[in-house]
C-alpha cells in the first residue's frame, strides 16, 4: 500500500531536520518520540506549529520527523522550515501565504569561527601596556 507523503527538508544552524506529512488527525511524531516530550518548552511548541497555525492544516496531517545535530533550538527552526516546505509540495496555493510571513526563508545565521590569536571569534586577549 503506497500512501499520500509530502517530504521536506529544513535546515538551522547545525541541525538539519527531515519532515514527513502523511493524512492524519495531527499527531506529531520528533524521533520516534511524543513531541510534547521532546520540544519541552511552549516557545518552541509554538515555533515549529507556526507553519500549520498559519495555513490552518493542523488537524489535517500526521507529521513524522527526523532531526539531528545541534541543539533544541537549532532542531525547532529546522522542523519549522521543513514543515513550511512539506506543505508547499503538498499545495502551491499556500506557497504565498507562507512566504509572506517569512517561513519559507532559510535563518542562515551560523556560529563564526574562532580565529587564532584571539580569545574567540573576535574577542582579543586583555592588552597590558606594561
Amino acid at each position: 500500500m503506497a500512501s499520500i507523503e509530502y517530504y521536506g527538508t529544513g535546515r538551522r544552524k547545525t541541525s538539519t531536520a527531515r519532515v514527513f506529512l502523511r493524512p492524519g488527525k495531527g499527531a506529531i511524531t520528533v524521533n520516534h518520540r511524543e513531541f510534547d516530550k521532546f520540544f519541552t518548552t511552549d516557545a518552541l511548541r509554538m515555533q515549529v506549529r507556526r507553519p500549520l497555525l498559519l495555513t490552518e492544516t493542523g488537524e489535517k496531517f500526521d507529521i513524522l520527523a527526523t532531526v539531528d545535530g545541534g541543539g533544541i533550538n537549532g532542531q525547532a527552526g529546522a522542523m519549522k522550515l521543513g514543515i513550511a516546505r512539506a506543505l508547499c509540495e503538498f499545495n502551491v496555493e499556500l506557497r504565498k501565504q507562507l512566504k509572506k510571513d517569512g517561513l519559507l526563508t532559510s535563518d542562515s545565521r551560523v556560529k563564526e569561527r574562532k580565529k587564532y590569536g584571539l580569545a574567540g571569534a573576535r574577542k582579543r586577549f586583555q592588552f597590558s601596556k606594561r
